[in-house]
């Protein structure tokens, strides 16, 4: 059950990130600003959960 609402939660997190990304596309001319901040978002909050899974597992 654990597993099912952490891979749900991670596509809900991923879609919002896409979805961000297509209504902003940056400005126009000049460099291309690169959508950076939904990927590193997801990696934060995986790192944390799995971190928090690890202290839980460390508990007696």
């Amino acid at each position: 059950m654990k597993k099912q609402t952490l891979i749900i939660l991670l596509i809900v997190l991923n879609n919002i990130a896409i979805a961000r990304a297509e209504i902003d596309p940056g400005l126009p001319g000049g460099d291309p600003d690169l959508p950076l901040d939904g990927g590193v978002s997801l990696l934060l909050a995986a790192g944390a959960v799995y971190g928090i899974k690890k202290i839980r597992q460390l508990k007696p």
